[in-house]
């Protein structure tokens, strides 16, 4: 949680504040509110400053933005040169998975940003540049680096927005859901392929959706991998 910083006392020589740290107490705000709870002022105040000392390093709200989404894809693991496609894209794709369950609120902008910053520029040249390495064409590049983002950013959607978080929670959401159904004169008998999906797997001890995503991810590199081979 971002914590306010003490106001100097009269006469006590005020430190300088820097872009990075306004990036960094404007990302803190985001990740505990939503960026809609970010602001030029909350950013001000919780670093103790005036809103018109931020403007020395941001021009405006987009501008920060832009700065934070840089940090966040700065914390998502590159894939490296010289190693095996499939395990480079797959530990990319994991640390991707992470980072954008840290900072849901980056999940829909960072597809929508239009102002890259050097750490977005350097992510995606490593991803094409790997798949450039193992042998795709650039179409198939294009091909390959559109199906894994989809998966990747409609996978942490789900997982973020779903009410499911945690073994426990999958089983009152789903207990819930189906007494809700009863009550509501839709018994689950009506429904006997949901009913025994919910019961031998969703409730199964143990269940987390996240677990799905290894698999998803395997299907897609296997795929890529046949595809590549074909060519």
């Amino acid at each position: 949680m971002p914590t306010r910083r003490s106001q100097p006392d009269d006469g006590e020589k005020r430190a300088p504040i820097t872009r990075d740290q306004v990036l960094h107490e404007a990302l803190a705000l985001a990740d505990e509110g939503g960026v809609e709870a970010l602001t030029i002022r909350a950013v001000a105040e919780n670093l103790g400053v005036t809103p018109m000392a931020l403007y020395h390093h941001i021009r405006n709200k987009d501008e920060i933005v832009n700065g934070m989404l840089d940090l966040v894809m700065d914390e998502i693991e590159l894939p490296a040169f010289g190693g095996r496609w499939q395990t480079e894209m797959a530990r990319r794709a994991t640390s991707a998975r992470h980072v954008l369950n840290a900072h849901p609120w980056a999940i829909h902008l960072l597809q929508a940003g239009s102002a890259p910053g050097p750490a977005t520029l350097r992510h995606h040249n490593a991803v094409i540049g790997v798949l450039r390495e193992a042998g795709f064409t650039v179409i198939d590049t294009a091909h390959a680096f559109a199906l894994l983002d989809s998966y990747l950013y409609g996978f942490a959607l789900s997982e973020t927005t779903l009410p499911i978080h945690g073994p426990q929670a999958v089983t009152d959401v789903a207990q819930s859901m189906m007494a809700r159904s009863t009550e509501q004169g839709h018994p689950m008998a009506d429904y006997p392929h949901l009913f025994e999906f919910s019961t031998e797997h969703i409730l199964a001890p143990g269940y987390e959706f996240g677990a799905e995503f290894e698999f998803g991810l395997d299907l897609i590199l296997d795929a890529l991998e046949r595809a590549l081979g074909s060519r």
